[in-house]
């Protein structure tokens, strides 16, 4: 069993010509894999090489710069994170990565800036990168874009409207995610990763990956396979917020990163991780629970399940007051 590769052509709007025959190849990804590559995309592949230059630029700042924009100077973790901040697998050691996160340019007046809900609110940007805003900026409407195609494509999977899940996603909450991985250490343990096995929290992410590889996926037989990156695709892998909207009928496979071919180069990857708005209700959709049976996840909002995993992940205390606060 493999990562299937999904081609997009005559799906990328809606009411296009294949938008029902891939949706039905997502369906077979989503209950196995929960990974799959895609192809003929739409985005150009300049786009994709400009956002790897920017990444490598903001990783290439003198280490105080970085530490200057710390992610522990935002509230809503814009920012630098340094190497071994987080820890996804908390079996493993801290994860051999770093990396600089940032979101939509949200107006200031915009309620839930107002009320500090997680990924809501102004990114720390480096002087020195005059440049990297709009770029960075840019790449995330290109992703949005893409992302809520992926959700349409989704809810026809589902033999749902297609705009089934648009509502929801009025105001996403996104995070681009630029990371960059040292070459795996000698003699290391088991317990050593570049990022330690999990799952992803929101909906969907959109990944792109540098030529070196390190991401590997587990399928559900509890086999590891690697996600060997494909010229011109990237891998779009279904968070944790899809199995409770779906009541365990598409899967958020685990996954994890070793940068172990590289030749002793640092790796990098640009995550885009999307997921609805704050207060979307999560909760099964039609279809998926049978007749008699209760679903087997408690409804809550988007938010409320953000702010959970990152209170696990991170300790944050401000998570629990937020959805007090809401």
């Amino acid at each position: 069993m493999g990562i299937p590769v999904i081609d997009l052509s005559g799906a990328l709007v809606p009411g296009g010509p294949r938008s029902a025959e891939v949706a039905q190849q997502l369906r077979a990804a989503a209950t196995s894999a929960g990974f799959f590559y895609i192809r003929n995309h739409g985005v150009p592949a300049d786009v994709v090489a400009r956002q790897f230059d920017i990444a490598r630029e903001l990783m290439e700042l003198p280490l105080e710069r970085r530490e200057a924009l710390s992610i522990q100077h935002s509230p809503i973790m814009r920012g630098f994170e340094a190497l071994g901040a987080q820890t996804l697998d908390a079996s493993a050691r801290p994860d051999l990565k770093e990396s600089f996160y940032c979101g939509m340019n949200w107006p200031a007046e915009h309620p839930y800036v107002q009320a500090g809900h997680q990924t809501y609110g102004p990114s720390q940007w480096p002087e020195e990168l005059p440049h990297a805003q709009a770029i960075c900026e840019a790449y995330i409407d290109t992703m949005n874009a893409l992302s809520l195609r992926l959700m349409q494509l989704l809810a026809l999977s589902l033999e749902l409207p297609e705009d089934h899940f648009d509502a929801a996603c009025k105001d996403p909450m996104v995070t681009l995610r630029m990371a960059r991985y040292p070459a795996h250490p000698e003699g290391a343990d088991e317990r050593t990763f570049g990022a330690g096995a999990h799952t992803d929290w929101g909906a969907v992410t959109v990944l792109a990956q540098d030529a070196h590889g390190g991401l590997e996926v587990q399928m559900p037989d509890g086999s590891w396979v690697p996600a060997t990156p494909i010229e011109g695709c990237f891998v779009v892998n279904l968070g944790d917020m899809i199995p409770r909207w779906t009541n365990g009928l598409y899967h958020s496979n685990p996954h994890r990163v070793r940068n172990l071919h590289s030749g002793g180069a640092p790796r990098y990857s640009i995550p885009f991780f999307y997921e609805p708005e704050f207060f979307a209700r999560i909760e099964a959709v039609p279809g998926t629970v049978a007749p008699g049976e209760a679903p087997k996840y408690p409804p809550c909002t988007a938010g409320e399940h953000l702010n959970e995993m990152y209170q696990k992940t991170y300790g944050l205390k401000q998570a629990t007051e937020q959805t007090e606060a809401a």
